[in-house]
């Protein structure tokens, strides 16, 4: 995959293919680690590489259920709060009954279904504001399928570049040697794909 989104045609394959984009970097991000590494909480951030796949996760699962419902509120969650809140507290943990692997095929499984979404849902759909968090404005009603589709891209990227400092202070790999070594690039005289400890070991 290139380092970047190539030409896009119309406003849905350019929100399809930055979205898209977004969404891979958390494998790069995650390639070569370990459960043990990617467990890890290296920065002054209690997030790990891990917590960071399962809250992007969890958050494109939230918003395309609002996508898929629109213009109608998705069906309410009757829950308890505490459920509710050990759910979304959990998001931002990776347990120790839990592994990459695990992790990055339900990743990969949220993303197609976004992906999906934002191939089919009317862009102009209006997507009811929820009002069960203190960060939602008060003073609108909705927001378009467009919007909720712009802040995904928003929230993946503001995550991955987290993800990336993370990644760096676990074992110094950077975001373009860890896609060099993902995609099969060759070396350069400036860029040295990243190669896995195990695969080094086995040398």
């Amino acid at each position: 995959m290139p380092a970047m989104p190539g030409p896009v045609a119309d406003e849905r394959h350019a929100l399809r293919d930055f979205l898209f984009q977004q969404q891979y970097a958390f494998h790069a991000m995650a390639y070569g680690l370990t459960d043990v590494q990617a467990r890890s909480t290296p920065t002054v951030s209690a997030l790990s590489i891990g917590a960071l796949i399962k809250h992007a996760t969890g958050c494109q699962r939230g918003w395309m259920a609002r996508v898929a419902a629109a213009p109608e509120a998705p069906p309410a969650d009757d829950r308890s709060a505490e459920v509710r809140q050990a759910e979304y507290a959990d998001e931002f943990t990776m347990r120790p009954d839990e592994t990459l692997a695990a992790l990055l095929e339900a990743f990969a499984a949220q993303n197609e279904e976004t992906l999906r979404l934002v191939e089919t849902a009317d862009l102009d759909a209006a997507v009811p504001v929820p009002r069960d968090a203190p960060w939602f404005p008060k003073d609108v009603d909705a927001w378009s399928v467009r919007w909720v589709v712009m802040h995904m891209i928003e929230e993946l990227a503001r995550h991955a570049g987290q993800g990336d400092v993370i990644r760096e202070s676990i074992d110094g790999a950077t975001m373009y040697e860890l896609l060099a070594g993902l995609e099969g690039w060759p070396a350069t005289d400036w860029l040295t794909p990243f190669t896995p400890a195990s695969t080094k070991d086995q040398d």
